[in-house]
């Protein structure tokens, strides 16, 4: 059963949201070569934790740490660890955070250094998927046409959509209903409502949409060691349409980067 929110439940929802978004932002500047991904997760617990809120996966289904940190072919799930990251690697930071009872829960794909380029599309091109999957978050559509616009665009460019790993409800749940699969056929699924709250979150791989499980009982990886991209988004339906909660605009400023992605985004919804 899909648990919408009131209006003022969703300003609550974003409040936690950008907590996790100022999280993943305080990380980007420290995401370099020679750094840990232990390092990183211990600096992420801590400003959690002064920003009056809790870590959202720590300990949750007995999650050992604050961060899933997923380098390279890993799709999602890593946990952090004593190995620096190298020169040319990416890594996949997934953080949730738990404010006023309610999850926020965010991922964001980073370069380590310099990547090739051939990396640097697979990024922007499952960036770019979750922008067209949440266009289609609003009342009178499906699930379905969410995972369907997802899955068009991605397989279009060359790359595969993992299948067992879906986006989801969210709320004072980490996992509430609807599930929100990368892939669909318009028009099926459960029916999207004005106030329901999900975080969608395209996971796409270089290679085959095949994954495969470490013995640690967490880890995900590509099944032929090709990487993997993720990024995610907390978005209400308000009105009708979708509204992103969370933001990437924290991680640009840190890196540098100008970018309107989001503010353009919110002109093409008026525009519909």
């Amino acid at each position: 059963m899909i648990i919408t929110k009131t209006r003022e439940e969703i300003e609550l929802m974003r409040e936690s949201a950008l907590i996790v978004s100022k999280t993943l932002g305080m990380l980007a500047s420290e995401v370099k070569p020679g750094v840990t991904t232990l390092h990183l997760d211990k600096l992420a617990e801590e400003f959690i934790r002064d920003h009056g809120a809790v870590p959202g996966f720590l300990g949750l289904y007995d999650f050992p740490n604050t961060l899933c940190m997923s380098p390279n072919a890993q799709v999602v799930h890593g946990i952090p660890n004593h190995t620096p990251l190298k020169e040319g690697d990416i890594i996949s930071i997934d953080c949730g955070a738990i404010k006023n009872d309610f999850y926020g829960d965010h991922a964001y794909t980073f370069a380590v250094g310099e990547i090739a380029p051939e990396i640097e599309r697979l990024l922007t091109i499952t960036k770019e998927s979750l922008y067209l999957g949440i266009a289609q978050l609003k009342t009178g559509n499906r699930v379905g046409d969410v995972g369907y616009a997802i899955q068009q665009f991605t397989e279009a460019a060359g790359y595969g959509v993992v299948r067992e790993l879906v986006g989801h409800g969210l709320g004072k749940k980490m996992h509430e209903d609807p599930e929100m699969p990368n892939y669909g056929r318009r028009g099926k699924g459960k029916k999207l409502i004005e106030g329901m709250v999900v975080a969608i979150e395209p996971m796409t791989n270089m290679g085959t949409h095949r994954i495969k499980q470490l013995r640690d009982g967490w880890t995900i990886l590509t099944a032929d060691g090709k990487p993997s991209a993720h990024f995610e988004h907390d978005v209400a339906i308000i009105d009708g349409k979708p509204e992103i909660l969370s933001t990437f605009k924290y991680i640009y400023q840190a890196l540098g980067i100008e970018s309107d992605e989001e503010d353009i985004y919110r002109q093409e919804l008026l525009s519909i």
